[in-house]
């Protein structure tokens, strides 16, 4: 078993930023397959951002189109903690944000949710214009 607990989430007017952390448990975290997702009003939940496992102490790092130059993925290994640091919020980021991570390598489905397995319960994130 996985357990994720996410933290972070707020209120923020349209330009600032905010930090989301995942705190992970349950069983070797620095060669998991790790991601980010959300979910907005009335929309299916999409892809935001992944942190995956090459081999040693690489690591791939993706990002959806709509977040790439604004949001960062990382993790700290020692603290079995992944973040989503967020710059430039936009109205258009509202949503509940969700971590995510695999059990198997997700090879070349890092974006898809099928590939992840263990979910956290998200947390709220909202940009006011």
């Amino acid at each position: 078993q996985v357990q994720l607990v996410e933290s972070g989430g707020g209120l923020v007017q349209a330009g600032g930023s905010l930090r989301l952390s995942c705190a992970a448990s349950g069983r070797t975290f620095s060669t998991a397959d790790m991601g980010w997702f959300r979910q907005a009003p009335g929309k299916e939940r999409e892809f935001v951002a992944a942190h995956t496992w090459s081999g040693g102490k690489t690591y791939a790092l993706y990002y959806a189109d709509s977040v790439k130059g604004r949001f960062t993925i990382s993790r700290d290994n020692a603290k079995n903690t992944m973040y989503l640091q967020m710059n430039s919020l936009q109205p258009e980021d509202t949503a509940v944000y969700y971590c995510a991570a695999s059990t198997f390598a997700t090879g070349s489905s890092w974006h898809r949710r099928e590939a992840y397995d263990y979910w956290g319960q998200g947390t709220q994130v909202t940009v006011s214009s």
